[in-house]
């Protein structure tokens, strides 16, 4: 399908009428349909390029491990959250700016969104991987390196804001639905320690955003969007902890022994 659009683009503006506008989105236009196009239509060759290898990664990285319907329910939240938080990031640019070209001009298309998805799913599933031995980069660390380099690229005027902006919100939507509300057969989301928000960062910078990542989960626990952290363990499991009852002195359960 990314294929056919974009040799269809040759002829007509497939990024205009399949692409999410902020203008066209909301009311009283409601293109809602753009919400499940935007991440089909490309420009450029390269994004198609892009596009397809993300969309094979996917397939053979994480199909396996959840099955194809939960990858294209990933697929779905993904790029519908990408559309809707885009969109309104320019709409607060726009009541900030009163640029009329913030609502009409922008264009939110293409998978560098899903990328961002796929990117954050390998973190929580092989982030200890490396991916480049010289320098030594392991996958745990490339969805940020990944939104760091685009950042540069956006203050150099390479990129449009819209590249910046699909990537970012794709890494934020898919580690919300990875954390909190993802179904598997140990219940819903990941609250293990590797996966917290924070580990996106170096960790000269983690206890910080730890803590405000922690008081943000708070305030949405208050207000109902969330759920309170619940941290299961696995008693079967070899541990190094010791767990001492109540009145029972370790010197005579040795000596019981």
């Amino acid at each position: 399908a990314v294929i056919l659009l974009y040799l269809l683009s040759f002829a007509v503006d497939t990024v205009y009428g399949l692409g999410v506008t902020p203008g066209y989105l909301f009311p009283p236009n409601f293109w809602i349909w753009t919400l499940v196009t935007h991440s089909l239509a490309e420009k450029h060759v390269w994004d198609v390029a892009v596009s397809l290898a993300t969309v094979v990664v996917a397939g053979r990285l994480l199909e396996p491990l959840w099955g194809a319907l939960e990858l294209l329910i990933f697929f779905a939240v993904v790029n519908v959250s990408v559309g809707l938080l885009g969109a309104f990031a320019y709409f607060l640019t726009y009541v900030a700016s009163f640029h009329l070209s913030y609502l009409f001009d922008v264009r939110i298309h293409g998978m560098l969104g899903f990328l961002g998805g796929v990117l954050v799913a390998l973190k929580q599933t092989m982030g200890d991987s490396t991916v480049l031995k010289v320098p030594q980069v392991r996958m745990k660390v490339v969805p940020m390196l990944l939104l760091l380099l685009l950042a540069v690229l956006r203050l150099t005027t390479l990129i449009e804001s819209n590249v910046l902006a699909s990537y970012g919100f794709g890494v934020l939507s898919s580690w919300v639905y990875l954390r909190f509300y993802q179904r598997h057969s140990r219940g819903r989301g990941d609250m293990s320690d590797h996966f917290a928000f924070a580990t996106f960062f170096p960790e000269i910078l983690q206890p910080v955003v730890g803590l405000v990542a922690n008081l943000v989960h708070s305030i949405l626990v208050k207000v109902k969007v969330c759920r309170k952290t619940v941290k299961r363990y696995d008693v079967g499991a070899p541990s190094s902890i010791t767990i001492s009852l109540p009145g029972t002195d370790p010197q005579d359960a040795e000596r019981r022994r």
